[in-house]
């Protein structure tokens, strides 16, 4: 296996920052002994396709330049074709970079110096199958109310910053759906029908950057933590949106929160989903852990 890292380069990441921001991170890494190929990309998906090709050539290191959406792209890249735990390192130069928050508010910093220091740690990686195939993550796979906003944001205001964050929520408030999403955790006989506000399965407490959507998830314990906010009403959602950045939601009377060892979901047909930062509409089959399955350098 090749010993270097290969840095996937997003350049449009962070508004196009990245590109311009990277070469002297770069550079620091270098002088501190750690050796650096460079590739970058250029369509949605591309990283995929370059991970996957460099770890067939060799290479088990690699370091997302970008932001949640890079390191998505470059995970399903190394599975389900990885045989042993590859590596995997930050440098958060993007918009979204809500995995690195569960060890640190430093972002680019941090990401460095845990380089510079060899520092990892295993990682569960969870897997999605759905009817078109496989997909596999870190961080996290959201439905309802927040996956609706995601959505509304990545189909119709894309370019324009926060304000279409905002514009987004404002009309999926309007909107307001609470429907259910039928499923069974690890194999119980009956069939969750509820309606709900929205589900999350998490493997990492953060999403959003600051929210922290699952804070009792630990991403090396085996298990999904699966977050269930009931049929919640518009004034109460607005309410207790504070609650979502400090992790209190949980204990809202309309909140579940367990671990699970796997999903089975009961669905009628595809569904909007976010993974990873990642929009997609997919019919979900289930959800499991591979456990320790990478090295994440933090």
């Amino acid at each position: 296996m090749n010993d270097k890292f290969l840095a996937v380069i997003n350049p449009a990441a962070g508004g196009k920052r990245c590109g311009k921001l990277v070469p002297p991170v770069l550079e620091r890494l270098r002088a501190g002994g750690i050796e650096i190929d460079v590739v970058e990309t250029s369509s949605q998906g591309h990283a995929t396709e370059l991970t996957r090709a460099a770890y067939a050539k060799g290479y088990s290191r690699f370091i997302a330049v970008g932001g949640d959406g890079t390191a998505y792209e470059i995970v399903n890249g190394l599975f389900p074709v990885a045989a042993e735990p590859p590596t995997l390192a930050f440098l958060p130069l993007g918009t979204g970079n809500s995995f690195l928050r569960d060890f640190s508010d430093r972002g680019v910093e941090f990401a460095i110096e845990a380089l510079l220091a060899r520092r990892s740690q295993p990682c569960d990686v969870l897997r999605l199958t759905h009817k078109d195939g496989v997909a596999h993550y870190i961080n996290l796979l959201s439905m309802g109310f927040s996956a609706d906003v995601a959505t509304m944001r990545a189909r119709r205001f894309s370019r324009w910053g926060e304000l279409g964050y905002q514009l987004s929520i404002f009309i999926c408030l309007l909107r307001f759906r609470r429907r259910p999403f039928a499923l069974r955790v690890d194999g119980e006989e009956k069939v969750d029908r509820r309606p709900c506000l929205f589900l999350t399965f998490s493997n990492s407490k953060f999403t959003g950057g600051t929210m922290m959507i699952a804070p009792k998830a630990d991403i090396n314990d085996g298990l999904i933590e699966y977050v269930r906010w009931g049929p919640i009403g518009r004034v109460g959602l607005i309410c207790n949106l504070p609650t979502l950045y400090d992790g209190t939601h949980i204990n809202h009377p309309l909140a579940e929160r367990r671990s699970a060892h796997r999903i089975d979901f009961d669905l009628d047909g595809p569904v909007d989903v976010m993974i990873d930062g990642e929009v997609l509409t997919l019919h979900c089959q289930s959800l499991d852990v591979l456990p320790s399955a990478l090295n994440v350098v933090v």
